[in-house]
């Protein structure tokens, strides 16, 4: 395992300058390690894998030095700024992916594709894949400078990096508002049997599955970002839908809510729970308080919005928009409860079938 905290001093003295990242479990050290030294690294979280790509390709041709780092499932987001800006201008930076692997059973489907394939699709986009030493600093350093003078991507193997906690100022304090799990027990209660519930990938979902035992619940474990236009899909087919969505989904496609909004009159509820982190990820800040969420909802076209920090605005919300024939967005502030356990491939695979119910 290598040091973390020596790892992220050696980066900085071979003069690396930015860290653009999507948030991964795998590099919550490495992260967390680079916020520690913000003033000399300068962490930078991306809505997306592809806007990560895209601004580490400004610093570089710009005379600085980049690393991006992703996950597996990410790296397809990067694809076409990969294929259509780096390697027709030749652009070399290094790129980290996080290799999630996969079990039989295993109830994170997303990874199952891409644990055996990622070194082919590697390959497709015309780089090599070396996997990142895992106990020699040297070694690691000396493969990460390897990617700024050929077309190489680093593997991120699990555990490869030691623990690092974040410093004290880097901490977030949301106790001031409920949890997330007191609001989807109030949604669980409210909710009729013909409602389909749609729940973004990470913490929503496991714990639409821990709290909501009586909803029609959809569990999608990958596609971050696709559960509103996965919801507006099943609304325009007549289905009344509530998504549970959190405010780092929201913005990594946007264009699903500009999308949404063209089509307001429908019965579609989008529900952005902001807890202003990556709880899934290790908890790092979303770093998203300059966004103003219901006004890029009302500029999309969205008529109906919702400013909600307790519960009985929340109880409010359910109401109001029980029998509304339009598009309504809300925005809850929350704070999280511990890791919830993920529901299982069993649950997940047949969470589809509520597509299927009579609205």
């Amino acid at each position: 395992m290598l040091d973390t905290d020596k790892f992220i001093r050696n980066l900085i003295k071979h003069g690396y300058t930015h860290l653009c990242t999507v948030p991964c479990s795998f590099a919550k050290n490495l992260i967390n390690a680079s916020i520690n030294y913000q003033d000399k690294l300068e962490y930078l979280p991306c809505a997306s894998e592809a806007v990560a790509c895209s601004i580490a390709s400004g610093l570089s041709m710009s005379g600085k030095k980049p690393i991006v780092m992703v996950q597996s499932s990410g790296l397809t987001n990067m694809g076409s700024c990969i294929t259509s800006l780096l390697n027709p201008y030749e652009i070399l930076f290094p790129i980290i992916v996080s290799w999630r692997t996969y079990a039989e059973g295993d109830s994170e489907i997303q990874h199952k594709h891409l644990s055996s394939e990622l070194p082919n699709l590697i390959e497709a986009y015309g780089y090599k894949s070396i996997i990142l030493k895992k106990d020699q600093i040297d070694v690691a350093i000396e493969q990460i400078n390897s990617c700024n003078q050929d077309k190489f991507i680093c593997l991120l193997e699990a555990n490869t990096f030691s623990e690092v906690t974040l410093s004290d100022e880097n901490q977030l304090d949301l106790s001031k508002f409920p949890k997330r799990s007191k609001y989807l027990k109030e949604l669980n209660s409210f909710i009729k049997s013909d409602e389909l519930i749609i729940g973004t990938t990470g913490n929503t979902a496991r714990e639409m599955y821990n709290y909501m035992p009586d909803t029609n619940n959809f569990y999608m474990a990958g596609n971050m970002g696709g559960a509103l236009s996965v919801g507006l899909g099943a609304a325009m087919a007549g289905k009344k839908v509530i998504v549970c969505g959190g405010d780092a989904e929201f913005v990594m496609h946007l264009g699903g809510m500009t999308t949404s909004g063209r089509y307001r009159n429908l019965k579609l509820s989008y529900i952005i729970f902001d807890n202003e982190s990556n709880k899934s990820t290790g908890g790092q800040k979303s770093y998203q308080d300059h966004l103003n969420y219901l006004e890029i909802a009302k500029a999309s076209g969205v008529l109906s919005t919702y400013e909600i920090k307790t519960i009985g605005e929340f109880k409010n919300f359910l109401k109001e928009t029980r029998d509304l024939n339009q598009m309504s967005v809300a925005r809850v502030k929350c704070s999280y409860d511990p890791m919830s356990p993920r529901p299982s491939l069993e649950k997940i695979k047949s969470s589809k079938k509520i597509f299927l119910f009579d609205s």
